[in-house]
């Protein structure tokens, strides 16, 4: 990279005036910490954890692992990484994840400019200064000409209202903040929630107590990964290849080296579609999800996928009724987050381990010993919630952010987020959101889109120094045309069929609309490089002298 000039002049005896402010040290805040001392600039990440990491710090529950190949879901920014680290498993457990994050910061020294046990609480901007205010939960206050915040779109967990969380006397944990000390599991425990946490913990967790009830609301689909360690041979076959499987990644509708079939599910017989089903089948991952290019477009074409997971289902649960509770009904498969298991479903074969249907049997309150529903009780020593998150929105919800004329993002979002790419927000100068809503985010390779949308900001806040400007805001009627877009693309899938936290329906009054660019990432890719290359013709740039907005140019 080429150097551009620091935006602002700071005074080493000022240590909080720096030109960025970084909010999170996952993947996005890690390598934006790294481009932005690569333009010269002061740049600060401030962290709320005791650790890097990210997600993958904060979501050490046993059976955490990635649902995308550990060689993809990892940086492709630096060469020299991708041969000097090497990878265990096909699909890589939280530990390794953390491992390899920690890695990055010690290599590329990040360290120093990382401030741990740092929780941001508010944001406002100074239109007359053109600065950032930053606040932080123990009161110390930073000021940045533009602020990224990598807080991640899996960020802050979903704590259900549930009667009584307060009196049990046991052991309460959630997924998304599990401790890093040994948590005992070896009594009787209880799990809320059967989503993606959920079906990786759960096996685990029945192994190692004496009892185990789950406690489902809504049943989801679920693929085997088919993990196992990557033999030395292999590994060393995928450095080799590293440059051209990196090349090959950016040209992906994922983000990730799985392709689809271009055939339709109903142009081929029973007998040829069930043989292509259970070829990605034995591949594992996602992979069955692209057996046919319709199954997330044609209800009917669909309908032969689900089927084809209930026969799954069916041949791993012994109990037929036990079976039946497990199989989802009422939303299209996929269309709800595709989760990957390991011995999920055959875990419920198990004689320690109860299912409950919420739905039949709602969880009434939690009480001194245990769980009581509507039906029965249950005395346990360990809650465990594995409720998901409060996705693509919730970490910046938490935070008191103002924009110009004092707006701020909760009252601009009342409505659903709109962010103009998934990337800036109009009335929000200098913000940068990586994976935000309206980005492929969550329906990619989110490493791959985190790295896109980082080199992105990068080259947009080198442009704004090479030529003079320190504020960039896009215009609100962009804004608007792509978040139509979004929805436009989203309304022609199934994936609005269903309540998820897609849509933003796990959590009680948020508004229903679907947050995620499902256009693929090449196309999202080329549409962002292209506005780059033009200078930025959608958004209001502003120069340190001027005073007034000067408009789009």
């Amino acid at each position: 990279m080429s150097s551009a000039h620091p935006i602002t002049e700071n005074d080493a005896s000022k240590p909080n005036q720096l030109d960025v402010v970084i909010i999170g040290a996952g993947f996005s805040g890690l390598l934006a910490l790294y481009e932005m001392r690569q333009l010269g600039l002061r740049a600060r990440v401030l962290e709320a954890g005791t650790g890097v990491g990210g997600v993958w710090f904060w979501n050490r529950y046993p059976g955490a692992r990635c649902d995308v190949e550990s060689v993809d879901y990892s940086f492709a920014t630096w060469p020299e990484l991708d041969q000097e680290w090497t990878w265990s498993e096909r699909f890589s457990t939280q530990p390794e994840i953390e491992k390899y994050l920690n890695f990055v910061a010690d290599k590329y020294d990040l360290r120093p400019d990382i401030q741990l046990e740092t929780k941001v609480t508010s944001a406002h901007f100074d239109e007359a200064e053109n600065r950032w205010a930053v606040g932080t939960e123990a009161g110390e206050a930073f000021s940045a000409t533009y602020v990224i915040a990598a807080t991640g779109m899996l960020s802050e967990p979903n704590w259900p209202d549930i009667k009584g969380r307060d009196v049990f006397k046991g052991r309460i944990e959630h997924t998304a903040r599990w401790p890093k000390d040994p948590v005992d599991l070896s009594g009787d425990v209880a799990v809320i929630g059967a989503g993606s946490s959920g079906i990786q913990a759960i096996p685990i967790i029945a192994e190692l107590a004496r009892s185990l009830v789950v406690f489902q609301r809504t049943p989801n689909y679920a693929v085997p990964a088919d993990n196992a360690l990557i033999p030395d041979d292999v590994m060393r076959e995928i450095k080799a290849s590293y440059p051209k499987r990196r090349q090959a990644v950016r040209d992906t509708y994922f983000g990730n080296m799985m392709d689809v079939n271009e055939q339709s599910a109903l142009e081929v017989s029973e007998e040829e579609r069930e043989q292509a089903f259970l070829a990605r089948w034995n591949e594992g991952s996602f992979n069955v999800l692209l057996s046919f290019r319709d199954l997330l477009f044609d209800p009917e074409a669909n309908k032969t996928f689900a089927d084809f997971l209930e026969r799954k289902i069916r041949e791993k649960v012994k109990d037929p009724q036990i079976a039946d509770e497990l199989v989802p009904r009422g939303y299209p498969a996929g269309a709800k987050r595709m989760c990957v298991d390991s011995g999920y479903f055959e875990t419920f074969n198990r004689d320690n381990v109860t299912l409950v249907s919420m739905t039949k049997e709602p969880i009434v309150e939690i009480t001194e010993t245990g769980i009581r529903t509507d039906g029965r009780e249950f005395e346990v020593d360990t809650i465990v919630f594995a409720t998901g998150f409060d996705a693509f929105t919730g970490a910046l919800s938490r935070i008191d952010i103002r924009g110009r004329d004092g707006l701020t993002l909760n009252e601009k979002w009342k409505d659903g987020p709109s962010a103009y790419l998934g990337l800036t927000v109009s009335g929000f100068p200098n913000l940068f959101i990586p994976t935000g809503p309206g980005s492929p985010s969550l329906l990619s390779n989110v490493v791959h889109s985190a790295e896109q949308h980082v080199h992105w900001l990068t080259e947009c806040i080198r442009y704004l120094g090479e030529n003079g400007y320190n504020y960039i805001e896009p215009s609100q009627e962009a804004e608007d045309e792509w978040m139509a877009l979004v929805d436009e693309i989203a309304n022609a899938t199934l994936y609005t069929k269903a309540h998820s936290y897609y849509m933003g329906e796990n959590i009680p009054g948020k508004p229903r609309m679907f947050m995620a660019y499902l256009g693929g990432v090449k196309p999202y890719r080329e549409h962002t490089e292209g506005i780059a290359e033009q200078g930025y013709p959608t958004f209001t740039l502003r120069s340190a002298g001027e005073t007034e907005l000067v408009g789009s140019r």
